[in-house]
């Protein structure tokens, strides 16, 4: 398995790479200069000009680059131009919100997603098919916005059972943790769980017409068993693979979610820095993001060797 995964690494390694020129290089893109931003409405051409030799701003973009690349390599992602913090400082302190958020909407989408679509699959054709299509259709079809704003008004406001926003750290009063988080991760969870569901649906009704199901009915296995032992194992492939992916869009993606329930993570910090063009943070956000997909996506082929015995004979 290791030699498996130290591939699949090395294979990474180029993709790191190119992310980190596209990141650096849009940067430089961007129109506005933060230099003339921090330098205050004065704009005093010696402080303008201190700024730039503070940043590194005057060297060639090459120079820069590798600079950058080098800091990188060691933890240092630069700091900050506007608060003037370590960006990895920043990180930290926002990617752990975020994380709890995207792993408890991740739970909500496993839970609903995958017992849907095996059901749906195993009773294809009847009303409960129809209504498990019609749910995941409603859970891709109705914006986050709306339901998460609907679940304030019900659930925090008419009904005060949960904290309507805000956040809690899991070490200051955990559960209470967990109820401020309840509302935005089944927002999150439900959209990703109707994308699951369709996806498990397929992957089963697939498996289902193999001849190693056809040959496990007539020896006479319970239903159940053939469904969750035999089908649904060789169903997992597509799902594990989605299941990394979908975490990996949760780390990156729950910018709105965040707002509307006030929730400081990394959608708050990604918005923050894009606006005040702190080039340094959003640099190390994405770059963060990046490896965070490649991480799960690795992960995902770490569970393939686990699940398909074929792969260990390789």
């Amino acid at each position: 398995m290791l030699a498996f995964l130290l591939r699949r690494i090395v294979v990474a390694i180029p993709t790191v790479i190119l992310i980190s020129i596209f990141v650096f290089g849009l940067q430089k893109l961007l129109p506005g200069d933060p230099i003339l931003a921090m330098a205050g409405e004065e704009r005093d051409p010696e402080v303008i000009e201190f700024l730039r030799e503070k940043y590194r701003m005057n060297d060639p973009v090459p120079v820069q680059y590798l600079a950058w690349v080098k800091g990188a390599l060691t933890g240092d992602l630069g700091i900050s131009l506007r608060t003037n913090q370590p960006v990895t400082e920043l990180i930290g302190q926002k990617l752990p919100v975020t994380i709890q958020l995207a792993v408890m909407a991740l739970i909500f989408a496993l839970v609903i997603g995958i017992p849907a679509g095996i059901l749906s699959a195993v009773k294809k054709g009847t009303i409960t098919d129809y209504i498990a299509n019609v749910v995941a259709l409603s859970g891709l079809s109705i914006p986050n916005f709306w339901l998460g704003i609907m679940l304030i008004l019900l659930v925090a406001v008419n009904w005060q059972l949960l904290p309507a926003s805000g956040y809690v750290p899991p070490g200051e009063d955990l559960w209470l943790s967990i109820k401020t988080m309840l509302m935005p991760a089944f927002v999150l969870g439900t959209a990703l769980a109707a994308t699951l569901m369709r996806h498990t649906r397929s992957a089963m009704l697939g498996v289902l017409k193999s001849d190693y199901v056809r040959t496990a009915r007539a020896k006479g296995l319970a239903e159940r068993r053939v469904i969750l032992k035999h089908a649904f194992r060789n169903a997992l492939t597509p799902i594990v693979t989605l299941t990394a992916l979908l975490f990996g869009e949760l780390i990156a993606g729950a910018v709105l979610t965040e707002q509307i329930f006030t929730i400081p993570g990394f959608g708050k910090l990604v918005v923050d820095a894009v606006f005040n063009r702190d080039y340094a943070v959003v640099q190390g956000i994405v770059l963060v993001t990046a490896l965070g997909f490649i991480v799960m996506n690795i992960l995902a082929d770490a569970a393939y060797f686990v699940l398909n015995p074929r792969l260990r004979k390789q």
